[in-house]
């Protein structure tokens, strides 16, 4: 009974070391200042590609661009419904 207790042991700090070293790992692709210092250090070129993206995209594919901006409209407006329904909500 002794050994099963020490192999768990054994098993649960082997996980949890791993465990470890993988939040490790994730932690360089989640980490938001890095993300954050790179889009302000390249502000004006991420806007640029995206400007030339939509242009690109104007006259490749419209209907995805019409489909977009639907959807836009579509998320606004329930949004603002939502709002709504909240300050109606407040005011009873």
């Amino acid at each position: 009974m002794d050994n099963k207790s020490d192999n768990s042991d054994r098993e649960i700090e082997k996980l949890k070391a791993e465990n470890e070293q993988l939040k490790g790992r994730l932690k360089l692709y989640t980490n938001g200042e890095r993300s954050k210092r790179f889009y302000k250090n390249n502000a004006e070129s991420i806007k640029q590609k995206a400007t030339e993206y939509i242009n690109k995209l104007k006259e490749t594919n419209p209907e995805k661009l019409k489909e977009w901006r639907h959807t836009a409209y579509l998320n606004q407006k329930a949004k603002l419904k939502k709002k709504n329904e909240e300050m109606k909500k407040e005011d009873s």
